[in-house]
């Protein structure tokens, strides 16, 4: 069962899940200290030719009925060094057909993003239907469950198995969002600890293979599965990580590729921290200076000014003392009403009018609809949520590796995590994927050291990202270093940046654009998270290009 956060426990996590998309995505493959490019993503052009791998190449998907798609599953090695010990992951895989078969080129593959968003559930929940007839024309929409994500399997975890329901402590104090005494970083120290070893107690035997350069390699071999010659992608925020280090990884295998939201691979921990940190304020000073032309009269102010002395009055209360929360054991504090304001900023058009209801009801004394924005609820902590009806269709998804011609290379027992996998595994993805992919500092200096620039540069935003951070100071790291981009030979790739994006900031895209040989930037000037699928203009472009393998011209942009 799963632990009930302290409040201390919930703040780490809510600032996780704040930074998951930018500052916790993942980086690609990079040189190492000498310059060299590390071993394990390395590997011979065509991955397909190498004996030891060839059944899974040669694998023909299982499609079966499931709800108003088609379900299979997908066998891949665990470690791509051994691909014939034994030990694999199992990725549950979801197909939209296309509606004409007459007129169909291939499987356009998409990523969602996270890391630790399902594939499968944006196929569930119409991802496809929100493509452009053009596309749902030529293309079948196929997106996967990442190694150790979702109903892969095994799945990561980080509960450990045993673990007990514990009430949080409502005796304990709300964990500061700038830790400056020594005893405050020691506590936060501490709580990153405890979140750390309860992921490799529960989790330990994956942990070293769910990064995005082997993710990559699974997306080949999807890819070969699905009988494509080359791949057609779309992936959003972190979803553009795992087409950077596909790309680089096989650059010709590349037909088109739509990277929406950019991770710059060349930026280290501190540099993704800070500039995303940045983002969230300005997208906050965003919402203020234009609530009013977004919802009109449900502001919480009638100026930018009364919005945001409303906000800081917020802040600076929940710092002394939570909010109450309707049917919640502990109350609003100070970390989750940025989180909040943090979770609102990814689409104003439909996010600002619940944040506006949300501050005016937290400035009257009750937290609830705040709290909800903050743990990603649709409805208030304590609400009974609707059965799930899609269960019988999730259960028909063929995780069983029987449906493949690889099922001799089930996993074994060993490689299962130690705990019980939650329905929503996404928060353990979310750190185990980041910890491995990005490096980190062991010395914890260097995290009190970065607090000073964050506070200045983003203010609380800046703070909470970094201690956000200390969970992955005792990770065992990957071979990944911070590197700019080298995929020779990849056909131009389609980079979308918005510029108020404060998850992905602008700045990225553009440079992400540039590091592609003959890479296209396609700019959205507006707020919000992502382009593609928001805009009219940007859904355009993106899909002429992934049709007709159009060019977007230098300079081009696209107005709300």
């Amino acid at each position: 069962m799963t632990t009930a956060p302290t409040r201390r426990r919930q703040a780490l996590v809510l600032a996780l899940a704040v930074l998951g998309v930018a500052s916790l995505g993942a980086c690609t493959a990079g040189p190492g200290p000498d310059g060299s490019r590390p071993g394990p993503s390395a590997g011979p052009a065509d991955p397909a030719d190498r004996a030891d791998l060839r059944r899974f190449y040669g694998q023909k998907l299982a499609w079966k009925p499931c709800g108003d798609h088609l379900c299979a599953s997908l066998t891949v090695p665990m470690d791509y060094a051994r691909p014939g010990d034994g030990r694999t992951f199992v990725l549950p895989v979801a197909k939209a057909a296309t509606a004409v078969p007459g007129k169909r080129v291939g499987s356009v593959v998409l990523n969602p993003g996270g890391p630790g968003e399902r594939g499968v559930r944006l196929i569930e929940d119409g991802g496809a239907d929100a493509m452009g007839p053009g596309v749902r024309e030529r293309f079948d929409v196929v997106s996967f469950d990442p190694r150790g994500v979702g109903e892969s399997r095994p799945a990561l975890t980080c509960t450990p198995a045993g673990s007990a329901d514990t009430a949080p402590d409502d005796d304990a104090s709300s964990p500061p969002l700038v830790p400056r005494t020594d005893a405050e970083r020691a506590d936060a120290l501490a709580d990153a600890r405890a979140t750390a070893d309860g992921c490799r107690k529960a989790s330990g035997p994956l942990l070293a293979h769910v990064g995005t350069v082997d993710a990559a390699r699974d997306l080949d071999v999807l890819r070969a599965a699905l009988g494509d010659r080359r791949l057609t992608y779309v992936g959003w925020s972190y979803g553009t990580s795992l087409g950077t280090s596909y790309a680089e990884q096989f650059p010709r295998r590349v037909r088109a590729m739509v990277l929406d939201g950019a991770v710059d691979p060349s930026l280290d921990w501190r540099q993704r921290t800070l500039g995303q940190a940045a983002g969230f304020r300005n997208a906050v000073e965003e919402y203020a200076a234009s609530c009013a032309d977004v919802v009109g009269d449900g502001c919480p102010g009638a100026t930018p000014e009364e919005i945001r002395g409303l906000i800081d009055r917020l802040v600076e209360r929940t710092r002394r003392e939570p909010l109450p929360v309707d049917d919640a054991a502990y109350g609003l504090d100070a970390a989750a009403v940025v989180s909040a304001l943090s979770l609102s900023m990814y689409t104003p058009e439909d996010q600002w009018a619940a944040l506006s209801e949300a501050l005016g009801e937290a400035d009257g004394g009750d937290g609830t609809k705040l709290a909800a924005l903050a743990s990603g609820e649709e409805e208030p902590p304590g609400t009974e949520p609707e059965p799930d009806t899609d269960a019988e269709s999730e259960s028909e998804s063929g995780t069983d590796a029987e449906t493949d011609d690889a099922s001799g290379t089930e996993s074994d027992g060993g490689s299962e995590p130690a705990g019980a996998v939650p329905e929503d595994n996404s928060e353990a993805a979310l750190i185990a994927i980041n910890c491995l992919d990005v490096p980190h500092p062991r010395d914890p200096q260097a995290y009190w050291d970065a607090l000073a620039p964050a506070e200045e540069a983003a203010g609380v935003y800046g703070t909470t990202g970094v201690t956000g951070e200390l969970v992955c100071k005792d990770w065992p790291a990957g071979p990944q270093r911070p590197h700019r981009v080298s995929a020779a030979g990849v056909p131009p790739v389609l980079v979308v940046g918005t510029a108020g994006d404060p998850a992905t900031p602008y700045a990225e895209a553009v440079s992400l654009a540039r590091q592609f040989p003959g890479g296209m930037l396609l700019s959205f000037e507006a707020p919000g998270h992502t382009g593609y699928g928001r805009n009219p203009c940007v859904d355009r472009k993106v899909e002429e290009y992934l049709i007709r393998l159009a060019k977007v011209r230098p300079g081009t942009a696209c107005t709300p």
